[in-house]
């Protein structure tokens, strides 16, 4: 029986438990990455574990999130950020260097490698084969402390890929396309593993596009082979050393197959408010458009740029669109700077903005009141954008780059004969922004604004609480832990930062909790969807929630509520959801048991007189972590033990 990638990796790096799907394995973890606005409270919760040095053969802390420095806070973060990589001996990469995944992608991903990073975009080096799985801060930071990760076992989804995509559609329009199949919840539990003679004519970075999109399915990750393509790449990068050839067995078995014929695939747009609300443009083109932005970890790679610098030669903007580029990486900025690209940019009235992640996590760029902005990035949710009633289109850089020259969303298809824009043969160097650490005894600096990590306390056998908040579908990490300009600077800040929880549904959420001592938040279907923030979690766990229940939630976000220590429930009867009012007195009885016997939890509804049960799925190590009261205190508690043996 042959094997796919996945599950070759995975053998490669197993450490403990079998690869049945639904079972938790531990695997090694070879690299890590964070980021600014969740880097903070990773590194944070890696102090609190009080070791020595990191287990991973390579940890890089970026800096790309909260670049605007409008206070000190932001600037403070960076330099907890540089002095805590330092003394662990942690790569950082300054502000402006650009984002994240282009730079891990440009300069650390290998094939066969496992990542896990503290961002739920880390999927984007799957398209180089590497097992790329974003995760909660404090796994991240575990993950540095031992060397380990604990996965529940996905099932692999094969997407074949045949055929060839036709002018003008991009890496963009297939992963739009996919989306639209499965929806955001379509990969919850899954790996999507690509294969096919298809491949071929997907470069590198059309299938970092396509792997950075694939966590708005809910997925695990995605991977796609390593082959010429990927050689080609790293070559490019002066890394050929690092390819490795990496594909799935010719009879490989996968839990479920899906096949796509390229050559019908058009070009498509994520309509507001989700990334799955597709259609295609020939649908609803004419619409008039007010900004347009290209950039962001999904599209802002050489070849996207200069294929909207080529749309843009010879034309202007359109005198009612704002057009801002944001390159992936200072590589990439240095070389549209040397051949001219950067100055067809300007000459069209386009603005340019810094390597970073921007716009697409609200940091500036918000559109006008009720503005229409297409947008070459991942997520359109309500509000992400920073402006609360704004209408966001997510589309290629192509599509973006002709729309912004008339006016209106416009297919690129009517530009007649496709531009091709070849891969560079090399790229330029930019290691002035690096700064590659060694273990150094430097003092840890911490501003004002950097609070402590909160805590919860050990589990207790029943709880009491209000339903503080009914929420509906879909509920993203964005609506629980909002995040833009005015707030990001306070994610070292968490007992500020709560006072916005769940605040674009109900603004007085934090008072209700103040008033009600904590409480339960009940919700619908995939709950906790998008980001891989823990402040989603940490938030709540401040305000003193207790439980969550839910039809369902997305993965990481049950993880991150896992190791709160804030108890993660399920509804048994999804028709209980409609029994349950906001503000009702609930009751939970015999928890601990109900846990430690994988028994279902019965709650009673005091406000009702009725009673429903509620499932916990999880290993039984996450039940430990929840009897804890948490992660960190369960991680402290076995250090003890260890100690005293």
């Amino acid at each position: 029986m042959g094997k796919n990638i996945t599950y070759k990796i995975l053998e490669d790096h197993l450490i403990s438990g079998t690869l049945i799907p639904g079972s938790e394995v531990e695997i090694k973890i070879d690299q890590t990455l964070t980021q600014d606005s969740t880097g903070t409270m990773v590194y944070l919760q890696l102090e609190a574990m009080d070791i020595k040095e990191i287990k991973t053969e390579l940890s890089v802390a970026y800096i790309d999130h909260n670049t605007l420095q409008i206070g000190f806070e932001n600037a403070d973060d960076h330099a907890f950020i540089k002095s805590v990589a330092g003394k662990y001996g942690i790569h950082f990469s300054k502000p402006g260097n650009g984002i994240c995944h282009q730079l891990h992608l440009e300069g650390f991903s290998i094939p066969g490698k496992t990542l896990l990073g503290s961002d739920s975009h880390t999927p984007t080096s799957g398209g180089m084969g590497v097992l790329a799985i974003g995760a909660g801060g404090l796994d991240v930071a575990t993950a540095m402390a031992s060397g380990s990760y604990f996965l529940t076992v996905p099932k692999v989804l094969n997407i074949k890929l045949t055929g060839a995509l036709n002018p003008w559609v991009s890496a963009k329009d297939l992963s739009l396309y996919i989306l639209k199949q499965l929806s955001v919840k379509g990969g919850v539990g899954k790996v999507v593993e690509y294969s096919g003679e298809g491949l071929k004519g997907l470069s590198l970075t059309d299938r970092a596009t396509i792997t950075n999109m694939g966590a708005e399915l809910g997925a695990t990750t995605s991977i796609f082979p390593s082959d010429e393509n990927t050689r080609y790449y790293l070559k490019s990068l002066g890394r050929e050393m690092d390819w490795v050839a990496l594909s799935a067995d010719r009879d490989a078995v996968y839990d479920e197959t899906m096949e796509i014929d390229l050559s019908k695939i058009t070009t498509m747009t994520a309509k507001p408010h989700s990334p799955d609300n597709v259609d295609t443009i020939e649908n609803i083109k004419g619409m008039k458009v007010d900004q347009v932005l290209i950039g962001s970890c999904t599209n802002s790679s050489y070849k996207d740029l200069m294929k909207a610098a080529a749309i843009l030669k010879n034309s202007a903007v359109h005198p009612d669109v704002d057009l801002g580029i944001s390159p992936g990486s200072s590589k990439i900025l240095k070389m549209l700077a040397d051949n001219g690209a950067l100055s067809t940019f300007l000459s069209a009235g386009a603005r340019i903005l810094e390597c970073s992640c921007g716009p697409c996590i609200g940091m500036g760029q918000s559109p006008k009141n009720n503005g229409i902005s297409l947008r070459t990035f991942n997520r359109n949710f309500c509000g992400r954008s920073g402006t609360e009633n704004a209408e966001v289109y997510l589309v290629s850089p192509e599509t973006a780059a002709i729309s912004a020259i008339k006016g209106c969303l416009e297919d690129p298809i009517s530009l007649g004969a496709d531009i091709y824009i070849d891969e560079p043969l090399s790229y330029a160097s930019s290691d002035s922004y690096f700064l590659y650490n060694k273990n150094i005894d430097t003092p840890v600096i911490m501003g004002p604004n950097i609070k402590p990590v909160p805590l919860n306390h050990m589990l207790t056998e029943g709880m009491t609480g209000k339903a503080v908040l009914k929420a509906g579908d879909n509920i993203t990490t964005d609506d629980i832990m909002p995040s833009h300009a005015k707030l990001l600077p306070y994610r070292s800040n968490i007992p500020y930062l709560s006072t916005f929880c769940f605040s674009t549904i109900d603004e007085n959420f934090w008072k209700k909790c103040d008033e009600n001592n904590g409480g339960i938040v009940v919700g619908g279907e995939n709950y906790g969807q998008g980001s891989s923030r823990e402040h989603a979690a940490l938030a709540p766990l401040h305000l003193g929630i207790k439980a969550i229940i839910v039809k369902s939630f997305a993965r990481i976000h049950k993880k991150n509520l896992i190791n709160s220590g804030i108890i993660p429930l399920e509804f048994v009867n999804l028709k209980d959801y409609n029994a349950i009012d906001e503000m009702d007195d609930l009751e939970i009885k015999s928890l601990k048991y109900s846990l430690t016997n994988d028994s279902e939890f019965t709650i009673y509804n005091k406000s009702k007189d009725i009673t429903f049960n509620a499932a916990f799925t999880g290993s039984s190590r996450d039940i430990d972590i929840l009897l804890a009261g948490g992660y960190l205190n369960y991680i402290k508690t076995k250090m003890t033990t260890m100690g005293e043996n």
